[in-house]
């Protein structure tokens, strides 16, 4: 049997070294199990979408915003992309140079530098850039802090995704709306949702993901909402799985519009854009 029943079969021990989930001696204590326990239980939601894909091509192509130190794109390839798609790509965008730097050597190190490329860039210049392919299947972003997540939605329209699979966390910029705007609001019953500073945080938050599935929606995907790993580990756990389906559709789009409108944040309709003709 093996010391750690926990790692899955085929699974780099070298590459859980580099993570530190194991240490040198290749040990691994209870919070490194934690940690191990969320990403495979991430990688459960992510591998039947991978499957998918690749049952029409292999050279399936996932890009991964806010990458950091490519934890979640490393765990990817080497469960999924090394044996089952050798022809595919994961692409980890970060504008932390340094980061990005680490992640190529590591790649190197585990001999994974065929299937895996990391670029410094800014996700508006990742629509852009020639780096990148026109069109990419599958994008992720794991704990895309506040705007960050709304940036990588929108790579994800412009690049025509057909999966998107997204842990949003620390979203701060609709409660700070919600704030200067309540003097405006304040005649409305439904003002006192946010009255209480700690309760315009948390429903800016809340507000924050409803509104992006209705734009995602709008955008002609489905979507479902899920929790990600136990209250007991973490706040910021819901999971945002999203699959193009077709042509945009008029209703979420009309929803978004006035839950703008009724909540006193028509000026972050430019954040969530919806398509120009529906």
């Amino acid at each position: 049997m093996s010391e750690h029943p926990e790692i899955r079969p085929g699974q780099s021990t070298e590459l859980l070294k580099a993570l530190h989930i194991l240490t040198r001696e290749g040990k691994m204590n209870q919070d490194s199990r934690r940690k191990l326990k969320q990403v495979y239980h991430l990688f459960n939601f992510i591998e039947p979408l991978l499957t998918e894909l690749t049952a029409a091509k292999q050279d399936i192509t996932l890009v991964d915003h806010g990458a950091g130190k490519s934890y979640l794109g490393f765990i990817i390839y080497d469960l999924f992309f090394k044996d089952r798609a050798p022809a595919g790509k994961i692409f980890g965008i970060e504008t932390r140079d340094e980061l990005v730097q680490s992640s190529m050597k590591l790649a190197q190190k585990l001999q994974f530098q065929q299937g895996m490329r990391f670029y410094n860039l800014s996700v508006a210049d990742s629509i852009t850039s020639d780096k990148l392919p026109a069109r990419i299947d599958m994008v992720t972003a794991l704990h895309a802090c506040n705007t960050a997540t709304d940036d990588a939605i929108r790579f994800a329209l412009e690049k025509q995704a057909r999966y998107m699979v997204l842990v949003p966390c620390c979203q701060a910029e609709v409660a700070s709306v919600l704030k200067r705007n309540k003097p405006r609001t304040s005649s409305s019953p439904l003002s006192e949702v946010w009255r209480h500073p700690l309760h315009t945080r948390e429903f800016g938050s809340q507000i924050t993901n409803v509104l992006r599935c209705l734009q995602l929606e709008a955008h002609g995907y489905q979507v479902t909402v899920t929790e990600l790993v136990g209250w007991e580990h973490s706040m910021k756990n819901e999971l945002i799985i999203a699959e193009y389906k077709g042509a945009p559709k008029a209703q979420p789009s009309e929803r978004l519009t006035a839950l703008l409108a009724e909540l006193g944040l028509e000026e972050l309709a430019e954040r969530f854009f919806i398509p120009a003709k529906i």
